[in-house]
């Protein structure tokens, strides 16, 4: 037989216990009755229960004391007191203890039934809730950095070991090679996880706006500053912030980064009220901050700030390996429903030989374009943009110095009996051969 749910009923009157028992298993509900309370909680130790209905004067333990056992135990299980009329005082405690609602007695049939249909009603929505925050929660937590490449993997450890932490981070590389990404694994890594990840791109907003952006300003402060607004380092009060292109902030404002990451405070634009923050700084750019030093774009004293920990992301290009794996991820990510695309070998040769000067990103764009056009589930070069075909026929498959050398030492290491035989038929020094291994993920 199938039941609704599962009700524990505890009362130490032998009547009420049969007549609460009999009700609720005429609504569909598998329900155990319990006249003693300690017999009960053991119980709970092997069933779970969706509602448990109490009774508050009982013995040897009254229904405070169940009520608390119950909810450390199964938190889960939606409680109801059940009292007489003089003790409605207690009743509402209850509730402030844990319990969703009360029945006085005495109540009918119908009574009885109306309101354990409120309270199941009540528990499923719990449970929905629950529910969807564990995906949302999931969802959050599913930050995917897909790659075979030895410098890649030692950049994830590095991100790994410093998420924790209040280290400020600057993340280096090329448009498209996944700083935001490696950005959100360190928020979501951290014990910063549930609360806002922040991000602003420097480069999307002109100077004029962007310290506004960042800190808020007061009402008056500018024309068209009509009321206070908080910027986005109090928006990300407790999480993160991801600063974007940091290369592309104006000095001024980088007088106020850098006061925030010496004090963590700062005020709104046209406003003399100091504010602080806790918040966790994660800056990125594509270009080299180093050489924004030299041109004196960029202040000294805040480089040294943001480069408590630095990453550096290669480029796709110098990630050969990673194509292919990141193809055929993209292709699972862009296929719709039970539909699954393939790839035929001439499109892989193209992708493999392709420079990709936009990375990951470029790399995304171009399979989800060849997904639409492939209707027969197999993506051939014909899908594949103009670009990537003239590749094939300006280079007709020609390699790189680099993807020669990686193919050349791979091929060494197949055949070679040992590393230091490798070395000696590359004929270059055994800690050379380590470093190019490490660079090319052999």
């Amino acid at each position: 037989m199938t039941h609704r749910g599962t009700i524990l009923v505890i009362d130490d009157e032998p009547n009420v216990l049969k007549t609460l028992t009999i009700g609720l298993e005429a609504m569909g509900f598998k329900t155990e009755g319990f006249g003693n309370p300690l017999d009960a909680l053991e119980r709970l130790q092997e069933q779970f229960f969706n509602i448990a209905l109490i009774d508050l004067m009982m013995e040897p333990v009254n229904g405070m004391q169940v009520l608390k056992e119950i909810r450390a135990r199964s938190p889960e299980t939606t409680c109801v007191i059940v009292t007489a009329h003089g003790s409605i005082d207690s009743a509402v405690e209850a509730i402030k203890q844990g319990a969703f609602d009360f029945l006085q007695k005495p109540f009918d049939l119908k009574e009885l039934q109306v309101f354990t249909e409120k309270v199941f009603e009540h528990h499923l929505l719990q449970k929905e809730v629950r529910t969807l925050r564990d995906q949302i929660a999931a969802s959050r937590s599913r930050v995917e950095i897909i790659t075979r490449n030895a410098l890649m993997r030692q950049q994830i450890d590095l991100a790994r070991q410093v998420a924790d932490s209040m280290l400020t981070v600057l993340i280096e590389g090329e448009s498209g090679t996944g700083k935001e990404l490696f950005a959100q694994f360190i928020h979501e890594h951290s014990g910063r996880k549930d609360k806002p990840f922040v991000k602003v791109s420097c480069a999307a907003l002109a100077e004029s706006l962007l310290e506004s952006e960042l800190f808020g300003h007061a009402r008056g402060a500018f024309t068209g500053a009509v009321k206070d607004r908080e910027g986005r380092f109090e928006a990300a009060d407790g999480g993160t912030i991801f600063l974007d292109e940091i290369a592309e902030v104006a000095q001024s404002t980088q007088v106020k980064l850098l006061r925030f990451l010496q004090d963590r405070e700062f005020e709104r634009v046209g406003e003399n009220v100091t504010r602080k923050v806790d918040v966790r700084v994660i800056a990125a750019t594509n270009r080299k901050l180093t050489e924004s030093l030299r041109e004196g774009s960029f202040r000294e004293d805040l480089f040294y700030r943001l480069n408590t920990v630095r990453l550096t992301l290669p480029p796709l290009r110098e990630r050969p390996e990673d194509i292919l794996v990141l193809t055929y991820h993209a292709l699972k990510k862009f296929s719709s429903g039970s539909k699954s695309h393939d790839i035929s070998p001439d499109a892989s040769r193209l992708l493999t030989t392709y420079r990709w000067p936009g990375n990951v990103r470029e790399l995304e764009h171009v399979i989800e374009r060849a997904v639409l056009l492939a209707h027969d589930g197999v993506i051939h070069p014909s899908h594949l943009p103009p670009e990537l075909q003239q590749t094939d026929q300006s280079s007709a498959g020609l390699l790189s110095l680099e993807q020669l050398e990686r193919q050349h030492i791979a091929r060494v290491l197949r055949v070679a009996k040992d590393l230091d035989e490798a070395s000696r038929v590359l004929e270059i020094d055994p800690t050379t051969l380590w470093r190019k291994r490490k660079k090319y993920g052999l």
